[in-house]
């Protein structure tokens, strides 16, 4: 049995939400392939993740603080084998509060260490997808030089050693003449494809 950590930042509801409607059919689609898995479902506004303060600054940098939420979330994360992300693409990069939740389990000895080389991941061997909605076109130039959510998320799983990373995404949602509605049901049909495997 595995786990499957599902994080969602978006503060609009499933059926509002263009990338949460894409990303609930990839988590329908993979629950249905792997029924004895456990989905543990985190939504990040729900679980008012907060910046980090001056004390929790102390705590990260020692990662020793036991009672702190931050252990919480680190080892949560760490004790996970696949992860799924769900976000939209904001002002060019990840919504704040996804970056904030990277802050806290962003910690020495859970996802990663401290070696005389430098710093090695300690995730490898895990899998993590990333469901993502864009307004405009930026998986191609000139936009996708523009694009810092998707390639930030990319760099910091691979700096906790998660090489086996997939994405999914829907662009141009908010161009005028698009077919927001086909757009995103060919996304939604491609994210239960690639739950078959994941």
């Amino acid at each position: 049995m595995k786990t499957v950590l599902y994080i969602k930042a978006n503060p609009k509801p499933d059926n509002v939400s263009r990338t949460f409607q894409i990303s609930e059919k990839f988590i329908e689609s993979y629950k249905k392939k792997n029924p004895a898995d456990n989905i543990i479902t985190l939504d990040l506004y729900k679980e008012n993740i907060a910046f980090l303060n001056s004390g929790q600054v102390a705590g990260h940098a020692a990662g020793t603080d036991e009672n702190d939420i931050m252990i919480k979330y680190a080892k949560q994360f760490a004790l996970a084998d696949k992860y799924v992300f769900a976000a939209p693409l904001w002002n060019l990069g990840l919504p704040s509060i996804l970056k904030a939740y990277i802050d806290y389990i962003t910690v020495k000895g859970f996802s990663f260490k401290y070696t005389g080389q430098g710093p090695v991941g300690l995730l490898g061997g895990r899998k993590a997808v990333f469901i993502t909605t864009r307004g405009g076109f930026y998986s191609i130039p000139p936009m996708s030089e523009f694009e810092m959510g998707e390639r930030y998320l990319k760099t910091i799983l691979a700096f906790y050693g998660i090489s086996d990373y997939a994405l999914i995404n829907a662009d141009g949602l908010d161009v005028i003449g698009q077919d927001i509605e086909k757009i995103v049901r060919e996304t939604a049909d491609k994210a239960v494809e690639l739950a078959e495997n994941f």
